[in-house]
């Protein structure tokens, strides 16, 4: 009768971890980052990304560096940037925390957050 007791617990885990599972939207972030950092920064610009999407409950499933490139127009003054694909899954109401976040991070001078089907 015990180990009925653990398995009906454990059951009742999986369900509420399924119900959240489903909730969760995949996202793809593409940003770009000023070209005057150095590389030690580039990395910390990109952990502190990271950092703002798991902080509000989401998963980072992936960073792709695309690298240094030049800008079709001018973005505060800066003709050049590192451009990073983020892709993560969070919640809907977290997205738009994470966007907010990143409209106030010095070091991305553009973003763009796009929900992927």
């Amino acid at each position: 009768m015990v180990t009925k007791r653990i398995t009906r617990k454990k059951a009742v885990k999986e369900e509420t971890t399924t119900i959240e599972e489903k909730n969760l939207r995949n996202y793809e972030l593409v940003f770009v980052i000023r070209p005057d950092m150095t590389e030690e920064n580039l990395d910390a610009a990109i952990e502190k990304t990271s950092k703002i999407i798991t902080n509000k409950g989401g998963t980072v499933t992936g960073m792709d560096r695309w690298g240094k490139r030049k800008l079709a127009y001018p973005i505060k003054h800066f003709m050049e940037g590192y451009y990073i694909l983020g892709k993560f899954k969070c919640l809907p109401a977290a997205s738009r925390e994470i966007e907010a976040n990143l409209q106030i991070t010095e070091e991305i001078i553009r973003f763009l957050v796009i929900k992927v089907d």
